[in-house]
């Protein structure tokens, strides 16, 4: 499992793909959320927009599996 830091309160799922690396541009986002599972906290996700807090679980499908933690 990979930890993701995130230094504001939330960040939305599309730009946590970027930042996870599981896409190359925030504008792929829309249709890699079509094509792949993605599971947060254990619940099927794949609105963009979704807010993700530290503490979340984010299994991506072909990408791996990653915890959302707070920067200092």
């Amino acid at each position: 499992m990979k930890e993701v830091e995130i230094r504001t309160e939330y960040i939305a799922l599309g730009q946590f793909l970027k930042l996870a690396d599981c896409i190359s541009t925030g504008g792929q986002a829309k249709f890699f959320l079509q094509e792949a599972v993605v599971h947060i906290n254990g619940e099927a996700d794949n609105r963009r927009g979704r807010k993700l807090y530290a503490g979340d679980r984010v299994e991506v499908e072909g990408c791996g599996v990653f915890v959302v933690v707070a920067g200092k």
